[in-house]
Parts: structure tokens; sequence; C-alpha cells
């Protein structure tokens, strides 16, 4: 096998592949957000319909008849109960519920569609910032 000599020494074929190979694995990685961050714009445009407020408008807060079945899936993979097994970690405390609006009996979350419980809870709960003015 012959090396093609360069400024920087020798280099092998093998070697050139591997580069040309370390290369693309690099720019494929460095794209990754972008092409998320696209994806994350698109479902934020046009089919954003405002569903999550629809899906709160209901009767019961058990009542899941307006929340799709890939919302549903997304509360069970969250870990979301309606009642918290850690009393100090509920929805109505947590930094990512969503308060109901007048005349609304339930509240909601940013991670997931449908209504939601003051006293729930699911495993991404965090905890509200305290507040910063003196």
């Amino acid at each position: 096998m012959k090396a093609k000599v360069t400024k920087t020494g020798p280099v092998f074929p093998s070697s050139e592949m591997r580069r040309s190979f370390v290369k693309q694995l690099l720019m494929t990685v460095a794209t990754i957000p972008v092409g998320l961050t696209l994806v994350g714009c698109a479902n934020r445009g046009e089919g954003d319909t405002g569903d999550q407020d629809a899906s709160r408008d209901v009767s019961q807060c058990d009542d899941l008849s307006k929340v799709s079945e890939v919302e549903l899936k997304k509360r069970k993979s969250l870990g979301y109960t309606e009642t918290s097994p850690i009393p100090e970690n509920q929805c109505d405390n947590c930094n990512l519920y969503i308060p109901p609006v007048e005349g609304q009996k339930c509240g909601g979350c940013i991670l997931f569609k449908g209504p939601v419980l003051e006293e729930g809870y699911c495993t991404y709960w965090a905890a509200q910032e305290a507040d910063a003015t003196i």
C-alpha cells in the first residue's frame, strides 16, 4: 500500500477514509439540532389550532374524549396520575402547569394536551420558580 505524502506527513488510503468518515459524521451531528428545530416549528404552525384549550374544555376533568390517542400515550409515558404520590409535588405547584381559565374546571400542562387536575402529578414535575421581586 503506497502512502500519499502531504505537508503533515504520509497519509495512507485508510486514513483518508477515516478522515472522510469523521468529517461526514461531524457534519451529520451538527445538522441534527437544526432539523429538530425545524420539525418543532412545523408542528407549531398550521397544525396547532388551539387543541390544548379545546381538550381542557370538558364538563369533567376525567373526560378524555377530546384527547387524541397520541396525546393519551404521551400522558401515560410521562407518568401522569390524578393524585400525586408526593403531597408536596402536585400539578398546581409545578412550573409546567397551566391553571384553568375562568369558566373551566381543569388546568393543563405544557408537556401534553388534555385536562389536568391540580392534585395530579407526572414524572416531569418541576418546582415553580421563586418570585424574584423584592
